[in-house]
């Protein structure tokens, strides 16, 4: 196969300025912290000093990159509030924009419905989470939108009324239960009838043969994992040696220097492949909105909750519609087209908690 540079593509930095209103609230602003960021990615040569101050800064906690821990009076924080309040706080008012309309419930996994553990196959959520998104889905559509693949999100949310959208929304399911139903394991058989979207399907292969080779490449590195997600791969390097993260990027790089058509992106503390193809958490969202029949209608309230930078290209696509809302969970001011924040997954929980009492 031909080298050619595989494309890359850090997501270390948001846009931050949206195409339109959102909710009620103004859209965020782009801190200096965040401008200071940008300048450190080289996004064209991705050279390896960017790219490993990106890894750094993929970690909230790290203390070269990140904000710190808001404490009481701290302004920035103040301000960032200001922008992202809480969706709880918020509640009311959230609830009286969506009066009258169709809610449509969203749901990022790993640190919205799970915390973010060491050891990615342990991201379990709770049995009273779980009670918590069943409850909705008795009221509203609801979809899980994963970079996990779709079949081990399912094994960890086991609720078959959902819709899954799994490998960065590339693998949608429609549910194979009515919302009232209990957990019934679906057959084979209905597993493919309710196949809705797989837009990479031709990169199956690829994902394979690439999947193997990081395997090989990430067995020197002690700590880290190589997840395949059927349509996408993740490189985990949460338990490598800070002083490792230069040498597992040069690893990974050199890998996909012979697969032009992938390209390397980063979430929180994983380095992520996947294919070129214009497709993300907001196309999901908007083929989900589509297939429920509501694309171009007024009447519809969209809720994506989400933490990661990933989720961020649904926050867009909630903002670019000029209705719905959008949540970041975090405990951390950083730049974002979210309009509501909530901090964990426990906040989450109350959250949906909230939506099921004011609609019953």
């Amino acid at each position: 196969m031909t080298k050619h540079g595989v494309v890359i593509v850090p997501e270390d930095t948001v846009v931050g300025v949206a195409a339109g209103r959102h909710f009620s609230f103004p859209p965020p602003r782009t801190g200096d912290s965040c401008k200071m960021l940008a300048g450190q990615i080289d996004l064209g040569a991705a050279m390896m000093g960017s790219w490993l101050d990106s890894m750094k800064a993929s970690s909230p906690r790290h203390k070269l990159v990140a904000p710190r821990v808001a404490a009481a009076g701290d302004v920035e924080h103040d301000d960032w509030m200001e922008k992202h309040p809480s969706a709880l706080g918020e509640f009311e008012a959230l609830v009286a924009a969506a009066s009258g309309k169709q809610v449509v419930m969203f749901l990022d996994y790993d640190g919205t419905l799970s915390p973010i553990v060491e050891d990615p196959e342990c991201a379990v959520m709770t049995d009273e989470m779980r009670e918590a998104v069943r409850g909705v889905a008795e009221h509203f559509p609801t979809a899980i939108v994963s970079g996990r693949g779709r079949d081990k999100v399912f094994n960890f949310v086991r609720l078959a009324e959902l819709y899954y959208a799994g490998s960065h929304g590339m693998d949608i399911q429609g549910p194979t239960a009515d919302s009232n139903h209990h957990l019934n394991t679906p057959s084979k058989g209905e597993q493919a009838r309710s196949v809705l979207c797989q837009p990479a399907s031709e990169f199956l292969p690829m994902i394979g043969e690439v999947h193997d080779l990081l395997v090989e490449k990430m067995a020197s590195i002690p700590g880290a994992m190589v997840e395949n997600n059927k349509f996408c791969l993740s490189v985990h390097f949460r338990c490598v040696d800070e002083k490792k993260w230069g040498t597992l990027a040069e690893q990974v790089r050199s890998v996909l220097r012979e697969y032009p058509r992938l390209r390397l992106t980063q979430g929180r503390k994983v380095l992520e492949i996947r294919p070129v193809i214009k497709w993300d958490k907001g196309r999901a969202l908007e083929f989900l909105l589509g297939a429920l029949g509501f694309a171009d209608r007024a009447d519809v309230f969209p809720i994506y909750i989400g933490d990661d930078r990933t989720d961020e290209d649904a926050f867009k696509v909630l903002r670019s519609r000029g209705h719905g809302a959008g949540i970041l969970v975090s405990r951390f001011p950083k730049d974002t087209l979210a309009s509501f924040s909530l901090r964990d997954p426990a906040e989450v929980k109350d959250f949906l908690r909230e939506l099921v009492i004011a609609k019953s």
